[in-house]
């Protein structure tokens, strides 16, 4: 019971929150409803029009179908309206970095200036950093870790994707389309070396020694030695 009163609190929070932002939320969700509905419907009923007692059938998979057709748009408007409450906001990119999971390791923050951040990610296409900020005050962060990144995983391929409002730079929205696009380069056990790596030289500092170990010498060869 408990757990099904924290569901319905949830959901009407979000419930809330989009419809913040998308004033005809209910009218769009009735439209998908019946939308739906109406397909269930119609394919059921001509589907089995023969077969007795189709339309409570009809009935009941319309309503199942329209639904689903709701809930689906509801989950994009959601999506859409919490990007749309942090966008602009610095750190926001890195928040949506480490929402990913699976597959990547995230460092938020490994070069900071006033309005203006680089996360580095660690995942199958390889380094990925991304910032958030103006061009301008991007561009000097980005290419000072970028030298120091391909400084310690020399054949790793790098790759640059820059969140914000000026030309070159995307959507927030489209941060986690952009990540998952790239091509693969890395396995899984490459992926905990090179990440290893970079932390111990994020922890010691650029200018100091490199930590003991292999060195990574192509993307698919990271653990084979210099």
């Amino acid at each position: 019971m408990g757990r099904i009163k924290s569901t319905l609190a949830a959901i009407a929070q979000n419930w809330g929150m989009t419809q913040r932002v998308y004033r005809t939320l209910p009218l769009e969700i009735a439209g998908f409803f019946l939308a739906g509905f109406a397909v269930g419907f119609s394919v059921v009923f001509f589907l089995l029009r023969q077969v007795p007692a189709v339309t409570v059938t009809a009935v009941v998979i319309g309503v199942l179908t329209g639904v689903l057709a709701a809930l689906f748009w509801f989950g994009r408007r959601a999506l859409s309206a919490s990007y749309r409450q942090i966008e602009g906001q610095l750190g926001a990119a890195a928040g949506v970095a480490q929402s990913m999971k699976r597959g990547w390791a995230c460092t938020p923050a490994v070069a900071v200036s006033p309005q203006a951040m680089v996360t580095r990610m660690v995942g199958k296409p390889g380094v990925v950093l991304v910032g958030e900020g103006p061009v301008a005050r991007l561009r000097p962060l980005m290419a000072n870790e970028r030298k120091r990144t391909a400084r310690w995983v020399p054949e790793v391929p790098i790759y640059e994707i820059q969140v914000g409002d000026d030309e070159g730079q995307i959507a927030l929205d489209r941060l986690q389309r952009s990540l998952t696009r790239l091509p693969r380069a890395l396995r899984g056990g490459e992926i905990t070396e090179v990440r290893r790596r970079l932390d111990a030289v994020s922890q010691t500092g650029g200018g100091l020694p490199i930590p003991k170990g292999p060195m990574p010498t192509s993307a698919r060869q990271v653990r084979r030695p210099r």
